[in-house]
């Protein structure tokens, strides 16, 4: 069967076209950027692709059109694909359809942490010997992949609450079929779809309803926003994570890089391992649960744990310069904002504690659609509070004015019309043991390579 996958590029239908590729199918796809890494791991797998949305890329006609959910009326192709009747489906309607109706699925959901605790658990699949195929909206460093078909019966997605296509508004995530289920948390975001926080938790709920009788649900214990959505009814056993929840975990060192697990309030062992963040210490009990429901032993889950690579984008080393380290991560709602600099301090300050220096200077493009809508305003500057020095990248289309929103972080922070602006700044100022922590969730101009060129070549003294 020839596919015809529009918005190719996206991580998510990427890793629909790769799979579809695996089972066999001729695949072609379209989108308005061919860009790497993607468009190069696509070709690689012997899929063509097409720059732009021009009708004439579906023709001749393919057997299936599947189309992502960046895909709006008035586009060329979808009128064309209307016009024409085309056969055509979701990315999600067609991973439930063609892969995972025969698949153990395990679904990870939730507004943050979604990306690391989904690579985490296929690791730990793939550690004990279990071969899971996935599909992650990221790239897990010890797979190097967004997606794989891997063996039966196992298959890890992650479950996005985002909507499905223009023609099907329901969340992604209704359409994956869980065994088990992770819900990491519940906060408002995706302000562009979502009017309300009731909104999404009445998706998450339509999830929760589908998750069968012998499978299991993992939450963290006390949310309040998923627990209003598991009081609406759950028919599925559960197990919590967190302070007083059936896995809990004792800190053992301040950044969460060791950490005791307990089971029942009894410690069942320990981790060691290169993350940091009291948020991948969550993320770690949840994979453990999930993977024990697998039949993964639990002595087996915790090793795994401290082989764990980490994700590409979630807190990425990306380079060193005169002793200063640039970090890219793709926070971009005030809480993983806030997760991501506190991890970062507390690794920063297990590190370096009679080092000179070692100040985080953090730099933030607010880019999400529900950010440049100013949705998030009246917390991004506390989000922050933790870093020594904030730089924003604050180009004339935002749509609001950043100055003032930021101004609670006094002197601190500086907004900067222009990316050349920060870089500058940054050469200037940084000094070594700093850390440069770049959150944005896109490409944001190339500033990481630029940053690093710019302190390579600045003179240490000037």
């Amino acid at each position: 069967m020839h596919l015809h996958i529009l918005g190719i590029c996206g991580t998510f239908m990427g890793g629909i076209a790769l799979l579809a590729r695996a089972l066999g199918h001729t695949v072609t796809g379209s989108d308005a950027n061919v860009y790497p890494p993607m468009s190069t791991q696509l070709a690689a797998a012997g899929i063509g692709l097409m720059e732009g949305y021009d009708a004439s890329h579906l023709a001749p006609a393919p057997d299936l059109v599947v189309v992502g959910n960046a895909m709006k009326r008035g586009l060329p192709v979808i009128e064309y694909l209307l016009d024409r009747g085309l056969p055509y489906v979701s990315g999600p309607e067609w991973l439930k359809q063609h892969l995972l109706r025969d698949r153990w699925v395990l679904a990870v959901a939730g507004t943050h942490g979604k990306t690391t605790a989904a690579s985490m658990l296929a690791w730990v699949l793939e550690d004990a010997g279990l071969k899971p195929g996935f599909l992650i909206g990221g790239v897990p460093r010890d797979f190097g992949i967004s997606a794989r078909l891997g063996a039966a019966p196992f298959f890890v997605v992650e479950a996005d609450e985002y909507d499905t296509a223009f023609f099907d508004k329901r969340s992604k995530f209704v359409h994956y079929l869980p065994r088990t289920l992770i819900l990491n948390n519940l906060e408002f975001d995706h302000a562009d779809i979502f009017d309300d926080l009731a909104m999404i938790q009445r998706q998450f709920h339509h999830l929760v309803r589908i998750v069968p009788g012998s499978g299991l649900i993992i939450h963290p214990q006390g949310e309040a926003a998923l627990d209003q959505v598991l009081a609406k009814g759950c028919w599925t056993p559960r197990e919590s994570v967190g302070a007083g929840g059936d896995w809990s975990a004792d800190l053992l060192a301040a950044d969460g890089s060791r950490f005791a697990v307990r089971q029942g309030g009894k410690v069942v062992g320990e981790v060691r391992w290169a993350l940091t963040g009291r948020h991948n210490v969550a993320n770690a009990l949840a994979v453990l649960a999930a993977a024990r429901h697998a039949g993964v032993p639990l002595a087996q889950g915790l090793a795994a744990l401290g082989r764990f690579q980490g994700v590409k984008r979630r807190l990425e080393l990306r380079g060193e310069a005169r002793g200063i380290r640039v970090y890219d991560d793709f926070a971009h709602h005030p809480t993983a904002i806030a997760t991501t600099v506190e991890g970062l301090r507390r690794h920063t300050e297990a590190e370096a504690r009679d080092m000179a220096g070692g100040r985080i200077l953090a730099v933030l493009e607010p880019r999400s659609n529900t950010m440049r809508l100013g949705v998030h305003n009246a917390s991004l500057a506390d989000s922050l509070a933790l870093a020594d020095r904030v730089y924003v990248y604050a180009p004339a289309d935002l749509g609001w004015d950043a100055a003032p929103v930021f101004a609670p972080l006094g002197e601190r922070a500086l907004v900067c019309t222009r990316v050349e602006d920060i870089v500058d700044r940054i050469a200037r100022e940084a000094r070594a043991s700093d850390q440069v922590l770049i959150m944005s969730n896109g490409g944001f101009q190339g500033i990481h390579e630029r940053l690093l060129a710019a302190l390579a070549a600045a003179d240490p003294g000037g």
